[in-house]
C-alpha cells in the first residue's frame, strides 16, 4: 500500500509539473488573449526632472521616429558621453557616436548622430559636455545640410 501512494504521489506531480511547463500553443489560438504594446508615444516629456536627473531621448530624423528614452541619475560635471554609455548600448569611433541603440550613422546618405540640450544645439562634443542636472538631452540621428 505505501508503494502504491508513492507511485500515486510521483505521478500526480509529474504530471502537475509537465502542465504546468506546457508551451502554450492553446493561448496563441485563443482571440480572446489580451496583448499589451509600448508605443513609446507617452515620452514623459511632461515630468519634471529632479535636480539630479537628465532625460535622454533617442530618435530619427528630427524627432520623427522614437528610438528609445530615459530618465538617468546624474552628479554635477558628470561627462554625457559617460552617462549615454551606462544608461544605452553606444558605439564610438574616434569619439564619434556611431550607432545608439543598435541604430547606426549612415555616411552615404549623410546620416550622423546630432545632439541638443533642452532644445539648443550641442556646442561641444559629448565626450567633452558636463552636465548639470535637470537637462533634456535629445539625440537624433538626421542628415546633415
Amino acid at each position: 500500500m505505501n508503494k502504491w501512494l508513492k507511485f500515486l504521489g510521483i505521478m500526480l506531480l509529474s504530471f502537475t509539473l509537465l502542465a504546468a511547463c506546457g508551451n502554450g500553443e492553446e493561448a496563441e489560438d485563443d482571440e480572446s488573449t489580451n496583448t499589451s504594446v509600448s508605443t513609446n508615444e507617452s515620452s514623459g516629456e511632461d515630468q519634471e526632472l529632479a535636480e539630479d536627473e537628465v532625460r535622454l531621448t533617442i530618435t530619427i530624423d528630427e524627432g520623427n521616429e522614437n528610438v528609445a528614452e530615459e530618465v538617468a541619475q546624474v552628479e554635477e560635471g558628470d561627462i554625457l558621453l559617460d552617462v549615454l554609455n551606462d544608461t544605452f548600448y553606444v558605439e564610438e569611433d574616434d569619439g564619434f557616436i556611431t550607432s545608439i541603440e543598435r541604430v547606426s550613422d549612415d555616411e552615404e546618405e549623410g546620416k550622423y548622430w546630432m545632439y541638443t540640450v533642452d532644445g539648443e544645439p550641442a556646442q561641444v562634443g559629448a565626450g567633452e559636455y558636463e552636465l548639470n542636472g535637470g537637462e533634456e538631452i535629445t539625440f537624433d540621428l538626421q542628415s546633415m545640410e
